[in-house]
């Protein structure tokens, strides 16, 4: 997991000033340390589960490589507008104002059990909408995987309702 800690970069005052974002492309360019994360989160998906539900657009790299590795279904959770078969929508409340996911209406079948993926829990405000969003297509959410969790923004508190797992946890 160390190794895998050093292959992210982090960059300070980016997007603004006072963040340190964390720059997962350094982990994607180096093939045994995305194999690595890869084979990690692969351990993570019981084996009832049928599909993964991943969020734009970092949590496509992994969910997208981990359904593959998984020989199951992935199904992507967008913004709204970007789908273009019909969707359901969850609406979310923002510190400032709300934001929206949404998810083919064919995406997810009643009582399927699913598993999301992404790539960075921090407040888990994304997250949480995206397993709501899934419940209300009458999916199960059997578990939350990340590669990497901001501790100290809440995201783990938020989640408190779901199994959540993270590869790496750095400070927030």
């Amino acid at each position: 997991m160390k190794d895998l800690m050093n292959l992210i970069r982090t960059i300070p005052d980016f997007p603004k000033k006072g963040i340190l974002f964390r720059d997962i492309t350094t982990l994607l360019k180096n093939s045994e340390g995305f194999k690595e994360a890869i084979e990690i989160l692969k351990k993570e998906i019981p084996p009832d589960v049928k599909k993964i539900v991943a969020v734009e657009s970092r949590g496509f790299i992994f969910g997208g490589a981990l359904a593959y590795a998984c020989g199951i279904g992935f199904v992507p959770v967008r913004k709204p507008g970007k789908l273009p078969y019909r969707t359901i929508k969850f609406e979310y409340e923002l510190e400032y104002g709300k934001d929206a996911v949404e998810i083919h209406i064919d995406g997810i079948e009643e009582n399927e059990e699913v598993v999301i993926v992404d790539d960075l829990l921090a407040t888990g405000g994304t997250a949480l909408a995206t397993a709501k969003l899934v419940e209300k297509c009458g999916g199960k959410v059997k578990k939350i995987l990340f590669l990497i969790e901001l501790e100290g923004l809440g995201g783990r508190e938020k989640l408190s309702d779901y199994e959540v797992f993270s590869i790496l946890k750095m400070p927030g």
